[in-house]
């Protein structure tokens, strides 16, 4: 007879779920109809099982209180977008629009500057601070910065995000030294590294407290991210919200409109050029966006 359980999926590969219940971890399928009904399981997801025989079967999905594309997750607490100014070099509207998307399902998001041994990324740590964002500066490879990244972390299901190479999974070989995580090279040729994480999981780092490593991106693959709305863009910019309401015409969209705060902000220093550039990419791709395009 099949016995019923819930739990939280820890991994998912080729169509194989690692559910974590209360009786240990249990390798389920998923039952077609959650794929036919476009809700196929995410790392993160919590479930409800059947297992009989010692074989599991995902029956349903239990309401998720956010989900992503890119990375591939589901009910995280925080997004720890990493960053690097060296070997990788991270291009600012990368990191912008991993926390756009964070943004707009309300996912606070913490930047991690990694290889400060290396780079101090003083300009990273100045646009990201004055727009708002936690930053933490570390090194993989001395062990700096690890602790208080550990502190943000606790008691959450985070999640690790950012370009090829930059030093997730090395971060976490620090923070839980018995995972010993592979890690990859960076290339001197093309400047970014190769993908070592093939797959979302999540690892326990203690009580209540898991990060999701997640596989490497690059500008190439900014497309496969989840889409914002040109109407609520401006939304998902933490560093404009003091501004939006207050430009001369109440629809403003903060381009070329005359009497707009969010420009005259950025003029007076207020907004970081950088930030604004990837706002304005952003709008440009969402007025791409036809609303009937998209999968509700």
């Amino acid at each position: 007879m099949a016995e019923k359980k819930t739990g939280r999926i820890l991994r998912s590969i080729s169509g194989f779920y690692d559910v974590q219940t209360q009786d240990g971890l249990i390798n389920c399928r998923a039952r077609g109809i959650l794929r036919k009904e476009g809700n196929s399981p995410l790392t993160g997801d919590l479930v409800q099982i059947t297992v009989e025989r010692g074989k599991g079967m995902v029956e349903s999905i239990l309401p998720r209180k956010n989900s992503f594309i890119r990375p591939a997750v589901a009910n995280v607490d925080a997004l720890v977008v990493f960053a690097a100014n060296v070997n990788p070099v991270t291009e600012p509207f990368l990191i912008d629009r991993v926390a756009a998307i964070a943004g707009d399902q309300e996912v606070p998001v913490y930047l991690c500057i990694n290889k400060c041994d290396l780079d101090p990324a003083v300009d990273l740590v100045r646009i990201y601070e004055n727009a708002g964002f936690p930053v933490i500066c570390t090194s993989a490879e001395t062990g700096d910065g690890v602790e208080p990244l550990r502190q943000l972390l606790q008691g959450k299901l985070t999640a690790f995000t950012g370009n090829s190479g930059v030093g997730k999974s090395s971060i976490l070989n620090r923070l839980c030294p018995e995972l010993q995580l592979p890690t990859g090279e960076v290339s001197e040729k093309l400047g970014r590294g190769r993908h070592t994480t093939r797959h979302v999981e999540l690892y326990a780092l203690g009580e209540d407290t898991y990060v999701a490593d997640t596989p490497g991106f690059s500008s190439f693959d900014t497309d496969q991210m989840d889409v914002i709305l040109k109407e609520n863009l401006q939304y998902a910019f933490p560093d404009f919200g003091k501004f939006i309401g207050c430009c001369r015409f109440d629809n403003c969209a903060h381009r070329k409109e005359p009497g707009c705060a969010v420009r005259a902000a950025l003029e007076s220093g207020e907004i970081e050029p950088t930030r604004y550039d990837s706002y304005l990419r952003l709008y440009e791709k969402a007025s791409q966006i036809n609303l009937w395009e998209l999968k509700k």
